[in-house]
């Protein structure tokens, strides 16, 4: 079966760059809860991120991902521990990371190309190049027929698609994802899934994705990590070759029935339940 993408037009090129590499290390996060508690959000996590990898991070609700991911988007400041990109310290929200979040953050009032070139105009880029740039990318999110459309207009689906072009459109050194599928109905979160994979591979870009699914974990990730419930630690880590592998063979299916799939989404299912169990017993 053919993949989405392949009846869309051929994107034109995007350009591609290395980075060093983003790396987490000890990071731990605190924060102080309304009722004066001290609450243990995150402890001890350290994570290489290479250029052009695909790391997913896995885990239950409070298990810290978000607050990983914040970290690394400059939100939120880490209580110990270090954020370096291409060995710069991440203090603060830069654009060499951009961000797409579950919940799309697009502005209504916009049509759908100003809305990818927004972040372009906020850094001074002239509306030529602001303008090709978001064609460019709305052609790699195959949605080049809904420039001209509202927000309001399209499917969950062809949002998240916008808000993945907006993001790319400033071309950060990594992407950084936070459970941008979760709301999305299975078909179409299985989709979206395949496109990532093809914006991926066409881009070269580094990815950090965080997900309650262990399917799409598996299907997705070069690497992906484990995290236990709060205090968030990585429990365990996989290295992977099933992206790559429908990367190149498009069929979805025979990687998602393979055995060794199946036997990795079920060792991984007991690591979290182990997990669960060792927190209510505590």
């Amino acid at each position: 079966m053919a993949a989405p993408w392949d009846e869309w037009p051929a994107a034109p090129a995007i350009r591609l760059k290395e980075i060093e590499m983003l790396k987490v290390e000890h990071a731990s996060v605190y924060f102080a809860a309304s009722d004066g508690r001290r609450v243990h959000a995150l402890d001890r996590v350290s994570l290489d991120i290479p250029d052009k990898g695909f790391v997913v991070a896995l885990g239950a609700s409070g298990c810290g991902k978000s607050t990983l991911l914040n970290a690394i988007g400059g939100f939120l400041p880490l209580s110990d521990g270090t954020i370096t990109l291409d060995g710069r310290p991440v203090t603060r929200p830069g654009a060499d990371r951009g961000v797409v979040f579950q919940k799309d953050t697009l502005l209504p009032w916009k049509n759908v190309l100003d809305n990818v070139a927004l972040g372009l105009k906020f850094a001074g880029i002239g509306r030529a190049e602001r303008r090709e740039r978001a064609e460019a990318l709305l052609h790699l999110v195959g949605l080049a027929d809904f420039a001209s459309a509202f927000p309001y207009e399209l499917s969950g689906g062809m949002r998240q698609r916008v808000g993945i072009a907006r993001a790319l459109a400033p071309d950060p050194d990594i992407l950084l994802m936070d459970e941008p599928f979760g709301a999305l109905d299975s078909l179409t979160r299985e989709q979206m899934q395949e496109l990532l994979v093809s914006i991926w591979h066409r881009t070269g870009k580094s990815i950090f994705f965080i997900t309650h699914s262990i399917e799409e974990a598996l299907f997705l990730g070069t690497q992906v990590i484990v995290m236990s419930p709060r205090p968030g630690r990585i429990v365990a880590r996989f290295d992977l070759d099933f992206v790559k592998t429908f990367a190149k063979d498009r069929n979805a299916g025979a990687v998602k029935s393979s055995l060794e799939f199946a036997a990795l989404r079920e060792e991984i299912r007991g690591i979290l339940h182990t997990s669960e169990d060792l927190r209510s017993a505590a």
